[in-house]
């Protein structure tokens, strides 16, 4: 589809100078004589009929040929229409000033007249692509950020822990989350807060593993220009950030012991108080915290408190790791290849189905975030308009806190024998599910039943 360029220019002949070059070049040209007609243009009923992709905009007029203000004054009436449509301002005289202030009202970019027609064209494809990414990213960001995208929870078990916390997202209870690095905490934590009453409010996000212990009070809790050494400036603290809304400690079990009983005091009063003031501030946030490690083992050791845990855990869910939905992958899996394909330039790309399955039968220890890296290294690597198994670069399908057996070692044995291995394999990933199983064996169901008889095993 042929992109629209929008020339607002009081020069006829300049006017037809740029449609020459513009259309010769493949694009479609609407012409009008200054700022007062664009207005009206782009105004036009649901916009349907003057939709236009950029718009070339000369920034002097008869009414004031040296000073820009006229453009300029068309420049803040697209900030106040909201306008996403990429500008390129355009002028015959030399002046800085008017440079910055039209790149400040929102020009992606400037030409001077007499243009260089290969110059006008190359910044004119650069914005229009510029825009288009920019929108892509936008779409991608929106869906990666609402964990509750089908793409993320095919599963049973994902689609079940979903509609929990959908449940208990309504209420102001603190909730732990529990599971693998990588498995997607973060984005659930986003869910719940979506969910959520507090919705409309800021969902602030703190890795606790990350705070240095000398500045864990000022980070939590802000500081007051001249409250010690270093604090030159005044700093907002993360619960006056999260206010009325949502705050998540990422990695809360990392927390030293005598930060825990700082988080304890404001987790049962309520209150705290700004490093450097002696005003008490009420603390409205909902807390949403997540770790990967042993609470039970932390717990006995004496390395986390039991009273700050139960402030914590008053509802506790632990989401499974990727393995454990073997479901999501592939969903997953289509989902990253749009968005790092789209990243990188290479949209359109496909998995084949040798790929699909090393997919499929790969441990995942790293989870989403493994599988993420995964595709975005494959799209990378990628020559062609197809993902195979080779551009994955997946190490031996084993996972370490699986059930599954270890892998097959085929020196010294018959073919019955691997043949075996293989059969009691699938049976162990897919115990409940026998199609599965020869799905993942790569014959038929019948097919499967037969050697099941045949070995003993349907027993």
């Amino acid at each position: 589809m042929q992109a629209s360029i929008l020339v607002v220019e009081d020069n006829k002949e300049i006017r037809f100078s740029a449609r020459f070059v513009l259309e010769d070049a493949g694009f479609n040209v609407v012409e009008l004589e200054n700022p007062t007609q664009a207005m009206a243009y782009l105004s036009q009923s649901d916009g349907s009929d003057c939709s236009v992709d950029l718009i070339l905009l000369d920034m002097n007029f008869s009414l004031d040929t040296t000073s820009g203000e006229e453009g300029l004054q068309f420049l803040r009436w697209l900030q106040q229409q909201g306008s996403k449509v990429p500008l390129v301002a355009m002028t015959a005289w030399s002046n800085t000033a008017l440079v910055v202030q039209a790149m400040q009202l929102g020009a992606g970019d400037f030409i001077e007249k007499p243009w260089h027609n290969q110059r006008l064209l190359q910044v004119i494809r650069q914005q229009l692509k510029l825009a288009q990414l920019q929108q892509h990213n936008k779409q991608l960001s929106a869906a990666f950020a609402d964990p509750a995208s089908p793409l993320l929870a095919h599963s049973e078990t994902m689609q079940r822990l979903l509609q929990q916390l959908t449940e208990v997202a309504r209420s102001d209870a603190n909730i732990l989350l529990t599971g693998e690095n990588g498995s997607g905490k973060t984005q659930l934590a986003q869910f719940i807060h979506h969910k959520s009453q507090r919705a409309s409010a800021a969902f602030i996000s703190v890795n606790m593993g990350a705070i240095v212990d000398s500045l864990f009070e000022s980070e939590m809790f802000g500081h007051k220009k001249g409250a010690f050494t270093d604090a030159k400036e005044a700093r907002v603290g993360r619960f006056a950030l999260a206010q009325g809304g949502s705050l998540f400690l990422d990695e809360i079990a990392t927390l030293p012991l005598n930060q825990q009983a700082k988080l304890l005091r404001v987790l049962e009063s309520g209150q705290f108080e700004v490093v450097g003031s002696s005003l008490t501030e009420q603390a409205d946030v909902r807390l949403i915290s997540a770790s990967n490690a042993d609470f039970a083992a932390l717990l006995a050791s004496g390395q986390f408190r039991q009273d700050l845990y139960y402030r914590l855990n008053t509802l506790q869910f632990t989401v499974p790791p990727l393995r454990q939905r073997p479901d999501d992958i592939l969903p997953l899996c289509r989902y990253f290849l749009q968005q790092h394909g789209n990243r990188y330039q290479k949209p359109g790309l496909q998995l084949t189905a040798t790929a699909e399955t090393a997919l499929r039968q790969y441990a995942w220890p790293g989870n989403v975030r493994e599988l993420s890296h995964a595709i975005e290294r494959a799209v990378l690597l990628c020559q062609s308009g197809q993902i195979n198994s080779s551009d994955l670069a997946l190490a031996v399908p084993v996972a370490k806190h699986s059930a599954q057996p270890e892998p097959i070692k085929l020196q010294h044995m018959t073919l019955e024998q691997a043949e075996l291995q293989l059969i009691r394999q699938a049976l162990a990933q897919y115990p409940a599910n026998k199609q599965r199983a020869a799905d993942q064996l790569g014959i038929t169901k019948s097919s499967l039943y037969r050697r099941l008889d045949k070995y003993g095993l349907d027993k």
